[in-house]
């Protein structure tokens, strides 16, 4: 599904009517072109949970591309390893693994900030160093070693609170809990020095170029020598900038990759998704300046596209990407925008062609075929729900925890007066956003209508074997 407009005052995307604790506001004509914004409340690891998720088929295909080599180089499963855009301006990227599978998280303030695709690919090789290391596991370690010192202390101190001496107590229990910050913090600076290392040999064994990961380093150096005059390097968790570029520096000089340049079309690929990011997150006014009237460049024009749609200015919008339509005719993102300017101003007829011409270019991206079934559902025809039925269908084979694609589900099935997979749908939706009780409630009603036996009988149970415990849970 493309990126959606965000309500201001909810901070949720307006267009999903989902009676969830991450939506709001009233469907249709709301979605943004490229991306949508989802918070995240499962599916994820827990400390992934609650943040904002950025979805656009594009982008996310720019960055599998780049995962998919590093993951393999690691000895990980590429297609088990996912990479998630979020919706945040902070320079930052982590990663996660454990039940939640093998899960790197890109910020879109660092993926506007890198200058290059090998600088993206040195961030995201970093994190893969991190997961290959397993740093998320002994993590838990150093924090119980830096426990320690710390609970000794608070045991000194409220001893010397008890005896009287309470400035003295708060003294040594403060000291306790610097010492402990200071290890953590030594052994975070450990981890961090070596996912740099293997990322220098992900990037040797995909014959890549070290620079892009080299040069952000060195950029980062720079920004905190100039941010502070004297840093003490047991304050910080990550390697202080100087060390850590010197590190780098004997990697690349040994690299036989380092001369290494990304291809006209990689680069082409990643100008395009940064201007769209840009023209999706920027305020319009610095977007606009970024990306002037002047600047006739494609990426500039799809960077436009997205900030008029966003003001809203829908005839401006719709004349740049029509000028990119018609140099690019079969490009499926410049198609997905021109059908999501056509939602913006109410015309979900016109919209279907536009969506329906991206699907037939990408098939199996999920997101598109949420997009072409939202359009044939806004429309109220009822000749159009079982098509949007067999989309959503697509869709939920590719991803099966989405809500919205769930959503919508159960809209196509009430609309087609199947009401037993409508609770059902919905059950689905209410399962994969963590809320149980309601979970339980429709698969229950599903599960009563629904003929005995089948495979669709077998789910509604199965949410309700999962659901039921834990909304019984949830209301203790």
């Amino acid at each position: 599904m493309p990126f959606c407009n965000l309500d201001p005052a909810l901070r949720r995307c307006r267009p999903l009517l989902r009676p969830f604790r991450f939506t709001g506001g009233h469907r249709p004509w709301g979605f943004a072109a490229g991306i949508a914004l989802t918070l995240f409340g499962s599916g994820l690891p827990a400390l992934a949970q609650d943040i904002n998720i950025l979805r656009d088929t594009e982008t996310e295909e720019m960055l599998r591309s780049y995962e998919a080599p590093l993951a393999k180089a690691a000895g990980l499963n590429p297609d088990a390893t996912k990479v998630w855009l979020v919706g945040d301006p902070d320079v930052n990227a982590f990663a996660s693994f454990g039940e939640g599978g093998e899960n790197i998280f890109i910020f879109s303030g660092i993926l506007l900030s890198v200058k290059t695709p090998n600088e993206m690919i040195g961030v995201m090789a970093h994190e893969t160093g991190h997961i290959k290391a397993g740093h998320l596991i002994r993590g838990e370690v150093g924090m119980e070693k830096a426990a320690i010192p710390m609970l000794l202390s608070m045991v000194v101190g409220l001893a010397a609170m008890i005896a009287g001496a309470g400035q003295a107590g708060m003294a040594v229990m403060g000291l306790g809990q610097a010492v402990a910050q200071a290890q953590f913090n030594q052994f975070s600076r450990i981890q961090e020095s070596t996912a740099d290392q293997i990322a220098l040999q992900l990037l040797m064994a995909t014959h890549q170029s070290p620079i892009g990961i080299y040069d952000t380093m060195v950029r980062f150096a720079q920004e905190e020598a100039q941010g502070a005059y004297k840093i003490d390097p047991f304050a910080v968790d990550h390697p202080v900038g100087q060390e850590r570029v010197a590190d780098l520096q004997s990697g690349v000089d040994a690299s036989p990759y380092k001369d290494v340049k990304d291809t006209p079309a990689v680069t082409h690929t990643f100008e395009m998704v940064q201007a769209k990011l840009a023209g999706f997150t920027l305020p319009v006014n610095i977007g606009l300046a970024h990306y002037p009237v002047s600047n006739t460049s494609e990426a500039a024009r799809y960077a436009r596209a997205m900030l008029y749609l966003r003001q809203p200015q829908l005839t401006k919008a719709l004349a740049e990407t029509n000028s990119l339509i018609a140099e690019e005719p079969n490009n499926p993102y410049f198609q997905e925008v021109l059908g999501q300017i056509y939602l913006s101003m109410a015309k979900p007829n016109d919209a279907i062609p536009a969506y329906q011409k991206a699907v037939n270019l990408r098939p199996q991206a999920p997101q598109l075929r949420l997009a072409l079934a939202v359009a044939q559902l806004a429309t109220d025809n009822p000749a159009l729900s079982q098509a949007a039925l067999t989309n959503l269908k697509a869709a939920s084979l590719a991803e099966d925890d989405d809500v919205f694609t769930w959503y919508e589900t159960a809209q196509a099935y009430s609309n087609l007066k199947n009401v037993p997979m409508a609770n059902l749908s919905t059950a689905e939706s209410y399962y994969a956003a963590g809320a149980m009780q309601q979970a339980a409630m429709f698969a229950q009603r599903a599960r009563r209508d629904l003929a005995q036996g089948t495979a669709d009988w077998e789910r509604a149970n199965d949410i309700l074997g999962v659901a039921g415990p834990q909304a019984k849970q949830q209301r203790q």
